[in-house]
């Protein structure tokens, strides 16, 4: 049997750090913007990796506390919560 978490885990990093990138792009342009709550959202759904990986490499959010603290908050619950989960 696959296990489906491994493939849905890349899938929803590689959307949050391609998510950075874009609101990061439109910000630039000053273009219509994807709010924060769905970049946080898509963090807590899983992809708090790659949100932390679009922020540093795109240099966006980081001066913002509850981006700068909270991403990474909530990479470190989520490996706690695997870690206990596949025991």
């Amino acid at each position: 049997m696959i296990d489906v978490s491994i493939p849905y885990l890349i899938v929803i990093n590689v959307i949050a750090f391609l998510l950075y990138g874009i609101d990061k792009e439109k910000a630039r342009k000053g273009k219509w913007r994807i709010s924060e709550k769905e970049l946080i959202l898509v963090a807590v759904i899983g992809g708090s990796v790659g949100a932390f990986f679009g922020m540093h490499f795109f240099h966006h959010k980081t001066r913002h506390w509850y981006f700068r603290y909270g991403i990474p908050a909530i990479v470190i619950l989520q490996i706690i919560l695997i870690t206990v989960l596949k025991k």
